[in-house]
């Protein structure tokens, strides 16, 4: 870690792919050493902990991780109670579907934030 690594990226570290990562620590980060064993979150920890960046750097949707973990859940109780209604009950269904859509919206809002 006293030298400085110099990384000229074209796309962020959790934007990449595992393959991509596991080839940047191969080619550029010797400090990490059994890169081709790892999985994506091991690579991106161990990135970060080289470079010196916090866990919040990397990631944009950390902020609202919770709140998305929470619309996520209600949109999957609604997807089960969707699901149970009869099909004659078409304006019930639609309703929940339309709310289910709503929410997906919300959680895609909040992840690009």
């Amino acid at each position: 870690m006293s030298e400085e690594i110099n990384l000229e990226l074209k796309k962020p570290l959790d934007k990449m792919t595992a393959k991509e990562l596991r080839q940047l620590c191969i080619d550029k980060i010797p400090q990490i050493s059994g890169a081709s064993g790892m999985s994506k979150e091991e690579l991106l920890s161990s990135i970060k902990e080289v470079l010196g960046m916090s866990q919040e750097e990397g990631g944009r949707s950390g902020a609202y991780k919770e709140q998305i973990k929470s619309l996520k859940t209600r949109m999957k109780e609604l997807q089960d109670q969707r699901l149970k209604l009869p099909k004659s009950r078409r304006k019930e269904r639609d309703i929940l579907r339309k709310k289910i859509h709503d929410l997906r919206k919300n959680t895609r809002r909040l992840s690009a934030v």
